[in-house]
């Protein structure tokens, strides 16, 4: 496994989210050049991104390129100006629920933003693409722990059957055009700077507040929670190392990042309460369409090709977001 290299120019497309951020932090601090991209948009606060933006700006080496993944003008421009060695494409429009009412923005971003990435690594060839796909593919996946073998042809919302397909092009792409890809399955990721739009965020908010936090299928449904340090090793251990050529001609391949520990939602709930010092008012609602009853990530791949996996608790995982909530909105916001 060769370790990261701080000389390549590294591509992080949703540069300014969740897990773009924290990726291109930890790789500006090695000291490779960074350049991020994405339209800034306003499915949650666009302050968030902003902040996170300007920590980012402090390093030198850091570029941000304001400009949409649905433009193929403006995502080639980026490669033709920037020649970057490896993309890591994270940008995306997420959330299960959010796709039930709006499927436009997740064809016009997941599908033919993805599409121009792959158009991008095809005409300027970089030597590795990392892409977000999702556990949202494994839908009611009876079988666990959930295993990149597994058929995942039954995706219960658009958003899933939108990464299920960037799986099917990135593999199509990478055997056409020899670009050596890799798919990353993730696991319910929650840390510092996280999405408002998740579960922990909202709950960690009303709590707060003293308002109701609403509970679907009366917590009887797992979760494995992925603590944001946890993906940016892994993924670090990916970028440098693409994968050899398989047995169908495609430089082609997709992990699981899970915590491989699957949580019960009241065990969590329980959890941050304690983070926070203060109990929940609780409402219980059935299950929401395009909800799943538990995720399970088997990370055998990942631990056998990189001798790692996630092993953050969720004890310290929600310990560190919750006091860095505090921080972020005051202690008595």
């Amino acid at each position: 496994m060769k370790p990261l290299d701080p000389t390549k120019t590294y591509l992080i497309t949703g540069g300014a989210g969740f897990i773009g951020f924290h990726l291109s932090k930890s790789l500006l601090e090695k000291g490779a050049q960074v350049i991020g991209f994405d339209n800034m948009n306003d499915y949650y606060d666009v302050k968030l991104k902003e902040d996170r933006l300007a920590i980012l700006r402090e390093h030198e080496k850091y570029i941000f390129v304001k400009g949409d993944l649905a433009d193929n003008a403006d995502v080639f421009r980026v490669f033709q100006e920037y020649r970057p060695a490896i993309v890591v494409n994270l940008g995306a429009q997420a959330g299960v629920r959010y796709s039930i009412d709006n499927p436009a923005a997740y064809m016009e971003s997941n599908m033919m933003g993805f599409f121009h990435i792959l158009e991008g690594c095809r005409y300027f060839p970089v030597e590795h693409l990392v892409y977000a796909s999702s556990s949202s593919v494994y839908g009611g996946n009876d079988k666990v722990p959930f295993s990149t073998q597994d058929k995942v042809d039954e995706p219960v919302s658009l958003y899933a059957a939108t990464k299920k397909s960037n799986e099917l092009m990135a593999h199509a792409y990478s055997k056409l055009y020899r670009i050596p890809v890799t798919g990353l399955r993730f696991f319910t990721v929650y840390g510092p700077f996280g999405r408002p739009d998740m579960a922990y965020y909202k709950f960690t908010k009303k709590i707060l507040a003293g308002e109701p936090i609403q509970i679907y299928n009366r917590g009887d449904m797992y979760r494995d929670f992925t603590y944001i340090d946890d993906i940016v090793h892994g993924m670090e251990n990916i970028l440098c190392n693409p994968p050899a050529e398989n047995a169908k001609g495609a430089f082609y391949k997709l992990y699981n990042i899970g915590n491989n520990k699957p949580v019960k939602l009241m065990d969590y709930v329980e959890t941050l309460e304690r983070c926070l010092g203060k109990k929940a008012q609780k409402e219980y609602l059935p299950m929401q369409p395009g909800d799943v009853y538990q995720t399970y990530a088997d990370v055998t791949d990942l631990m056998r090709d990189y001798d790692f996996k996630p092993e953050t608790s969720i004890e310290e995982g929600l310990k560190k977001f919750a006091e860095w909530y505090r921080d972020y909105y005051g202690e008595d916001k």
